[in-house]
């Protein structure tokens, strides 16, 4: 087995109580632990109507909002930011949020999934125009390298092709899979964001897979309208699903913390002037 890998460096500050994990709990199904948040969205969807009238070629959606606060919680939160890999953990080089589009708008219409780091990003303003972007290009015509890998790897007979996925998935393990090979899969990845509320979907708690690393799934559900002691309110549920090898649950708590009330209060988090996005050291 390799020691270093090309998309994480290995953590070197693990308790033995959280060393042990991955050997008493191997598989991330075992793992997982299911945490929900109501969201107040009333300031959210104010923030985007005013972007929207004032952006009309780069219209958002409280979905955008979601992705900039998510980047900044990792930043500052950045034990969250890491991965099982080998029975050992590993501190990911990079924040990196997955999500999965439509190609069109329409009942059985193909999705494009969709991969962006994130911690690089100097500003919401940058942030939209590289989402609205990476979304263009996923709905072209155009195939993407992985569209060229999946059309070739199913073009394998039955028996080829699951002895290729047990290759990846040991080579992975063993730290030799190529640099080019992971940048690209959306399945390496910090967190996978599901916008089920674009679709008319309420919330669910998605299961993560055993292929890739991502050791996180959030999945936003769709908005409505509630009667509070203060007034109509609009909100809205999200599930995360969570690898709890990587962290322990309060780290994990509080930092989801953080992540609702930048989301709730998107003006003073757009308008910081602080580089909120760097890596926290």
């Amino acid at each position: 087995m390799l020691t270093t890998r090309p998309d994480a460096k290995r953590c070197t500050d693990v308790k033995p109580s959280r060393a042990i994990m991955p050997f008493l709990m191997p598989t991330r199904t075992e793992s997982t632990v299911g945490f929900e948040q109501e969201l107040d969205l009333t300031k959210t969807q104010a923030f985007v109507d005013r972007w929207n009238a004032a952006h009309p070629d780069q219209k958002i959606s409280v979905f955008h909002v979601f992705l900039y606060a998510t980047a900044q919680a990792f930043a500052e939160w950045p034990r969250l930011n890491r991965f099982v890999s080998g029975s050992r953990l590993w501190q990911r080089d990079g924040v990196f949020i997955s999500f999965a589009a439509k190609k069109k708008l329409a009942n059985g219409a193909p999705l494009v999934v969709i991969k962006r780091r994130v911690d690089t990003v100097k500003s919401f303003a940058e942030l939209v125009a590289l989402t609205h972007g990476d979304v263009k290009a996923g709905r072209s015509e155009k195939k993407s390298s992985q569209d060229k890998e999946l059309d070739l790897l199913t073009m394998l007979p039955v028996f080829l092709l699951g002895l290729a996925m047990k290759l990846v998935k040991l080579a992975d393990r063993w730290n030799l899979l190529p640099k080019q090979f992971i940048d690209h899969d959306p399945l390496y990845t910090s967190m996978f964001v599901a916008n089920l509320g674009s679709v008319g979907l309420e919330s669910a708690y998605h299961h993560l897979y055993e292929y890739g690393n991502c050791p996180f799934f959030a999945a936003l559900g769709r908005s409505k309208t509630i009667m509070t002691p203060e007034g109509p309110r609009l909100v809205c549920t999200i599930k995360y699903t969570f690898d709890e090898r990587i962290e322990d649950g309060m780290y994990c708590a509080s930092a989801l913390e953080t992540l609702k009330a930048r989301v709730e209060n998107p003006e003073s988090m757009v308008e910081s002037k602080q580089p909120a996005l760097a890596l926290a050291a």
